[in-house]
């Protein structure tokens, strides 16, 4: 052994001194070997040190880039999980589990049962779609590494020129001849640097993933954790437990995954109905209109046909004496001109970290052509930060092209709109914006709602002093706002009653309300997306009907043309509404008809009304 080392150093010298007899390089050959060399090294540091404070499930947890090509989870003293990595370049992270934040639910002698049961929400809602969990750890990892290498760049950079000043430029040209004489040997030492210890790395990762695949537990085949090992007293445990756990999970994916596949099967069985009838209507007109023609009667064109007529036909003319080539042709346009110019949209509410209905959310907004998702709030349970994932799921649902406008609800924060805002949503703040070239205005709820905790207002308005604050907005707006997207529908009466927005869109409420007129405008209030019942939990299997609502926007005439309701009940099955005319808002009905239309101002007898109560229910309003 000493002979082979002997031997092998003898070999590097005289490497060495080969390398070093080539001819010097260029300058900018030599500051270019170091600059890739110092870039490189930096990079590895900041990608090998990279760390991130985040969730997983209901805990605060810390995660760390590792070499080893395993994800390691420990659990401190039940033991760890590990599973084979799917980072490419032999990196691996563990994964450092912490305590449940005080804040994510308030634990009493009254509440403690309900917390229990809100983090075991929480551990379902993660193994059942971790892909948003890791998607947003992947981010943060990659943000984390670049802040690490360029401060490693930065402090390599001025230690750097504060030797170069130090050493001057005497100093500098005696050190600098040997050095560049040396450039290629130097280079050629590095390089086995770099080969050596990415072989050593490659062989613990292979070590690693040997012993992961040897010892891996079978309790998780056929889910996302398929191939983990389990160590420690935790383990036990698993192999015992663990069984029912995942017969839990399989349940709520096979649920899911089936009535995703009927919604396919029910929006074209719609479709097909809503042609068919289309085409019935077509033939009844062409039928009737020699007999119309001939009749002489004008009495169709004036007796009853305001309550049927668009607003933005309002004096419109059309030239009788056009050839029945000329009429199809320019129907023909006129049709291809309407629908360019209608935007469909999506509406969801009330989801309290559901995201069993996420792939549902996507499929119908995808089916429909939506180009704007509306979530009308309450996406989260407690609106902490752990809940991160359910936001992330949400916003993944939306369709590439497509974008998620979103006003926040009680049972949101702050923090929730930043994370819908870090995932690409666009978050009401008070402000108008424009999406699709529709205006939208709204704003987070005036409260917050926490479990057992009940509801304090956060901003310090009362439900009308937002309202009235939207109000001013929307009535000094230099265009007209076409929406009012906030999520307690009380919150609008203010706004409703200006006619300065003639459409509000909420939720809050877990069932439907409308369309009606109130005020001087229409709202809707979509059902919870959830299917959240009062008493039971929004994981798993849907306890109730879950909602969502498709409209149709007009985008030239400023007008909502329909919607249609889609329900997926707790049985699996899917119904797809009809499509419904949107009512017109009542200045265009009085101007149509010379009478105004009933305004609503009391809430219907089965709505359930805002109380003042601590909610106890994770679903609750």
């Amino acid at each position: 052994m000493r002979a082979f080392g002997v031997r092998l150093w003898a070999g590097l010298r005289a490497l060495w001194t080969r390398l070093g007899g080539l001819p010097v390089p260029p300058r900018w050959v030599r500051y270019t070997l170091v600059g890739l060399v110092v870039v490189l090294a930096c990079a590895v540091y900041g990608v090998t040190t990279a760390s991130v404070r985040a969730s997983l499930g209901p805990h605060n947890a810390t995660y760390e880039v590792t070499t080893n090509s395993v994800i390691t989870v420990d659990l401190g003293p039940l033991g760890t999980v590990q599973l084979e990595s799917p980072l490419p370049a032999s990196l691996g992270a563990t994964v450092r589990i912490e305590e449940i934040p005080d804040d994510l639910t308030s634990v009493d002698s009254a509440t403690t049962l309900n917390a229990l049961a809100s983090d075991v929400q929480s551990y379902l809602q993660f193994f059942s779609g971790p892909s948003a969990t890791i998607s947003y750890i992947a981010k943060a990892l990659i943000q984390d590494a670049g802040r690490r290498a360029g401060a490693a760049l930065g402090v390599v950079v001025l230690i750097s020129a504060v030797g170069y000043l130090a050493l001057g430029s005497a100093r500098r040209r005696e050190l600098g001849v040997p050095l560049a004489r040396g450039t290629w040997a130097i280079t050629a030492g590095v390089a086995i640097v770099a080969l050596v210890g990415g072989t050593v790395v490659t062989n613990r990762a292979t070590t690693s993933l040997y012993e992961v695949g040897a010892q891996a537990s079978s309790v998780f085949d056929g889910t996302a954790l398929e191939g983990a090992r389990i160590t420690g007293r935790l383990s036990g445990v698993i192999e015992t437990y663990g069984g029912q756990l995942v017969g839990v999970y399989r349940d709520n994916e096979n649920f899911y995954a089936g009535a995703n596949s009927k919604l396919t099967e029910a929006w074209q069985l719609r479709a097909e109905e809503d042609l068919a009838a289309a085409d019935l209507l077509v033939e009844n007109a062409a039928s009737d209109s020699p007999e119309r023609a001939g009749s002489g009667d004008d009495s169709a064109a004036t007796d009853g046909s305001a309550a049927t007529t668009d607003p933005g036909e309002q004096g419109s003319t059309t030239d009788d004496t056009a050839s029945p080539s000329e009429d199809e042709s320019s129907q023909e346009k006129a049709a291809e001109i309407d629908e360019k110019d209608i935007v469909t949209l999506l509406m969801v509410s009330d989801l309290h970290c559901n995201t069993g209905m996420s792939p549902l959310i996507k499929n119908l907004a995808t089916l429909s052509g939506a180009k704007v998702v509306l979530n009308g709030g309450d996406s989260t349970i407690n609106g902490t930060a752990v809940e991160r994932f359910c936001v992330d799921s949400f916003a993944g649902a939306v369709p590439k092209g497509a974008t998620m406008v979103q006003s926040d609800g009680n049972h949101d924060s702050s923090i929730t709109s930043g994370q819908a805002r870090d995932a690409g949503v666009t978050v009401l703040d008070g402000k108008v914006v424009e999406v699709e070239g529709i205006r939208i205005l709204g704003d987070s709820d005036p409260n917050e709602t926490r479990i057992g905790q009940g509801s304090t207002s956060v901003t310090g308005e009362t439900y009308t002093q937002a309202g009235e604050r939207l109000r001013d907005v929307a009535c000094e707006a230099k265009d007209p706002v076409d929406l009012l997207l906030i999520h307690t529908p009380a919150v609008g009466d203010p706004v409703l009653a200006s006619g300065c927005v003639p459409i509000q869109l909420s939720g809050h409420k877990h069932v439907r309300i409308g369309p009606q007129v109130v005020g001087q405008g229409i709202r809707y209030v979509s059902s919870t997306t959830a299917g959240a019942v009062e008493g039971a939990a929004t994981i798993g299997p849907l306890n109730g009907v879950a909602q969502m609502t498709v409209f149709r926007f007009d985008t030239e005439r400023r007008v909502m043309l329909d919607y249609r309701v889609v329900a997926v009940y707790p049985d699996g099955s899917v119904e797809v509404g009809a499509p419904m005319t949107f009512p017109l808002v009542p200045t265009v009905v009085e101007s149509l008809t010379g009478q105004a239309p009933e305004t609503v101002t009391d809430t219907p007898a089965d709505t359930p009304v805002d109380t003042d109560t601590p909610s106890t229910d994770p679903a609750g309003p």
